[in-house]
């Protein structure tokens, strides 16, 4: 399905959300905009830390913090087991720097997706308890590691488990779990992302501390937790999570100090690689140019790399090690292209229905670019999307992405009902899942997970349109408005505006074979602006009626106005 033939909707405004938002000040087109994303006042917008959800209200936070406490007072052994995606080495970063500044002693293993798997496993276990560890804190995994805790318990290693994943029937029988989708747990924001689940953890932690009068004991000065929250933005942003106040609070905080220069030496690193103005930076910044390159890492080889860079103090062994992430960036983008490639070929040549799901397989497919590849196919045909590729004792490691409407973890727990012999595993959220099994069932799994799509189909009016937030006609503001909405968090679920207008179109040329610049205008002979559109090169007529984003150029240095063309 192309954008050519999916229809186009204007969001709906309320009219008393709008007005109220222009009676405080915001301009008449950011008002509109945040109105037709359920923001009713301007309350809504402030972004304080002292209206983040309380610390109080996340079950069994406050407990974490007391056994931290406690583990440190006696003394013991502390190690993170983080997951292997950017959500991941973040939660593990903030929470080795943290515990760093206070003078204890943290050592940490990331799981190799190739060697172990995801998850604290027995045998990661076996592995960390050769350490001498006497507490395993788990970030972003873990509420599915029945059988890991369960080892840990044998070996009298305790289990502290921060996680934001959907838990499945039984809970582990770990010491505490934090974890927002638990049971009984009122938690405001049920979408934060691992990282933000462990740095509301180090705010119970230095609070119990400073109970206790550790800092004053031990001689350290109290950490300033706002030092942390360039990483909880960038793991936030990267891990793809809603956009809701919480997570706006956390993104907007860290992007405010980034944009004053106070920054981790490896976001700084990553961002000067990437070529990005810190003083500029935005959410984007963290979900299509750092991201990225931690994601690299675990993705190809060990994401140890990528933490290493997050908790590097020294700025130049942090470019160093940004520099290996953007070496392994360029092979992964080159093993993506070829993967995307071959599965629209095969896509090509098979018959598919429009109301079911794609299963996609091959057997010399990378198990740790599917995710991505699920990604760009559900992009490009708007159904849900599974790659599989092969592991080790023939079984496929899959990775799928859904639409909205459709809770992919849902489906897959309703398939294992079904079927519980297809999968061996698996986990995830509503739009992104995870999971494991053997070769001979590919039939049989893509047979009942279309057969499940097809049924969601049928219940749900699944909408395919592209959501636009009005027109922008001539305006000359739009300088001062492209600042506005620059400033502003857009993400998943709070998405960044698009417009419609019909544009002139007085000069375009192709820039680097690949995209198209053009001089565009909003009436015949009125005022020109630059505008862009990526990964197009093919003719372009006269008058086009386009859907674009309002962006800055950057490039110049009075930062005019850019078009960000997305279809005609």
């Amino acid at each position: 399905m192309t954008d050519r033939t999916r229809s186009i909707k204007v969001r709906e405004v309320p009219d008393v959300s709008r007005t109220a938002l222009t009676a405080s000040g915001i301009s008449p087109v950011l008002a509109r905009v945040l109105a037709a994303r359920g923001i009713k006042t301007s309350d809504e917008l402030d972004d304080s830390l002292t209206r983040l959800a309380p610390i109080e209200t996340l079950k069994n936070c406050v407990l974490a913090g007391t056994l931290l406490a406690d583990t440190i007072a006696n003394n013991e052994n502390i190690l993170i087991v983080a997951d292997y995606d950017a959500d991941g080495a973040t939660a593990a970063a903030i929470t080795i720097l943290f515990l760093r500044s206070i003078g204890v002693t943290v050592d940490y293993f990331v799981p190799n997706r190739f060697e172990h798997g995801y998850g604290l496993t027995p045998e990661i276990v076996d592995i960390v308890a050769t350490k001498k560890t006497d507490l395993i804190i788990t970030v972003d995994n873990g509420i599915a590691s029945i059988t890991g805790v369960a080892r840990a318990r044998e070996l009298g290693i305790k289990v502290l488990i921060t996680d934001h994943h959907l838990p499945g029937s039984e809970l582990p029988q770990a010491e505490c779990i934090v974890n927002p989708n638990q049971p009984n747990d009122g938690f405001a924001s049920k979408c934060i992302a691992g990282v933000g689940v462990m740095f509301y953890v180090l705010i119970a932690l230095r609070m119990e501390l400073r109970t206790r009068g550790y800092f004053e004991h031990e001689h350290v000065k109290e950490p300033n937790l706002a030092e942390l929250l360039d990483l909880v933005a960038l793991g936030t942003i990267a891990d793809v999570v809603p956009i809701d106040r919480n997570n706006r609070i956390l993104v907007a905080q860290g992007l405010r100090r980034i944009r004053t220069g106070k920054m981790n030496p490896g976001i700084k690193a990553l961002l000067q690689i990437a070529k990005k103005d810190p003083s500029n930076a935005r959410a984007a910044d963290f979900g299509f140019a750092i991201g990225p390159r931690l994601n690299a890492a675990g993705r190809l080889t060990d994401m140890k790399l990528g933490i290493e860079c997050l908790i590097s103090t020294d700025i130049d062994r942090a470019t160093d090690l940004a520099r290996e992430l953007d070496q392994l960036n360029v092979e992964r983008r080159h093993i993506e292209g070829e993967m995307k490639d071959q599965a629209l070929r095969y896509l090509e040549n098979i018959e598919t229905k429009p109301d079911s799901g794609i299963t996609l397989f091959d057997p010399k497919w990378h198990s740790g670019i599917v995710g991505i590849l699920a990604s760009r196919v559900k992009e490009k045909f708007n159904r849900p999307t599974i790659a599989f590729a092969p592991e080790k004792n023939n079984s496929l490691k899959g990775s799928g992405r859904s639409i909205q409407g459709i809770h992919l973890r849902d489906v897959l727990d309703t398939l294992t009902k079904m079927d519980p012999s297809v999968i061996d595993k698996f986990g995830g959220h509503a739009m992104a899942a995870g999971l494991t099994i053997q070769l001979e069932k590919l039939e049989q799994f893509t047979r009942l997970f279309n057969q499940l799509v097809n049924e969601e189909f049928k219940k749900n009016a699944i909408d395919n349109s592209i959501y636009i937030d009005g027109s922008l006609k001539e305006q000359d503001s739009l300088p001062v408005l492209a600042h506005e909405l620059r400033t502003q968090v857009w993400g998943q679920g709070f998405p960044e505006p698009a417009f419609k207008d019909e544009l002139h179109v007085k000069a375009h040329r192709i820039l680097g074979d690949a995209h198209t610049k053009l001089r565009v205008s909003f009436s015949p002979h009125g005022e020109e602006i630059d505008a862009i559109r990526f990964n197009f090169n093919d003719a372009v007529p006269d008058l086009i009626n386009c859907v674009y984003r309002l962006d800055i150029n950057d490039f110049y240095e009075h930062k005019p106005a850019q078009l960000i063309i997305e279809t005609w």
